[in-house]
């Protein structure tokens, strides 16, 4: 009989795993091509399909949860997400223990961004503001934000920061490659802003809570499957 209860017990943990939707943690700021954000819901973006993507190959629904910036590494240490995507370990400023990590799924590309001043490499840059997003580490431009060399002149998202590099507002910023990519994208060519050099390149991964309802073993399989297969790089392509 206790054997029995066991196995009707793990059936039912196994049933409701199926049934609750997966969490999916979505950062307030994302910006196009990483998130479209609408009226507080995630309505498309690479992260969107990517979401997407995962729970259909396991058979679950994906629920997104806007979380603002601040409160990401909260949402974790609360357990309030099951997945939390696009994040690097040298991101994070704790070890979340009860969260695993994926394989790297993406590369992001920080680029010294221009509109028609010089190209030049971030280090040797005359002292002025640069463009951010705020609450974004840059471990390169750190020194000279401490040495007061450059100054951050931050936006909430990264489209914002490449609108006021746009106009004139700063004559550099730091960008991602996928997000100077759609800005360009519709620009005549004359007008679009240019890579004054590459900064640094992250490898992309995701973190999957290792709870008997989100079964990590499942997440980071299907995850690894779907970067194996291409479908990530076709994901990709749809906004470059």
């Amino acid at each position: 009989m206790r054997f029995l209860a066991t196995a009707l017990l793990l059936t039912a943990t196994l049933a409701q795993a199926d049934d609750r939707p997966l969490r999916f943690s979505v950062v307030d700021s994302w910006a196009m091509p990483l998130a479209q954000i609408e009226n507080g819901e995630l309505t498309g973006g690479i992260m969107f399909e990517l979401f997407n993507e995962a729970a259909h190959e396991l058979g679950r629904t994906a629920a997104f949860h806007i979380v603002p910036r601040a409160r990401i590494e909260q949402a974790l240490l609360s357990q309030s997400v099951d997945v939390r995507c696009y994040v690097s370990r040298t991101w994070i400023e704790h070890e979340f223990d009860n969260y695993r990590w994926t394989v790297p799924l993406m590369v992001q590309r920080d680029l010294l961004v221009v509109r028609d001043a010089p190209a030049d490499r971030l280090e040797t840059l005359p002292s002025q503001s640069v463009g951010t997003v705020l609450g974004y580490h840059y471990p390169r431009l750190q020194p000279l934000l401490d040495s007061h060399w450059l100054t951050r002149d931050d936006a909430r998202n990264q489209e914002l920061v490449l609108k006021k590099l746009r106009i004139g507002r700063y004559q550099y910023a730091i960008s991602s490659e996928f997000a100077l990519s759609w800005f360009n994208r519709e620009l005549p060519e004359a007008e679009r802003l240019r890579i004054a050099s590459v900064i640094e390149e992250t490898p992309l991964a995701c973190m999957v809570l290792d709870t008997p309802e989100v079964r990590a073993d499942e997440v980071l399989s299907v995850l690894a499957k779907i970067k194996a297969s291409g479908k990530i790089e076709q994901i990709l392509d749809h906004y470059r």
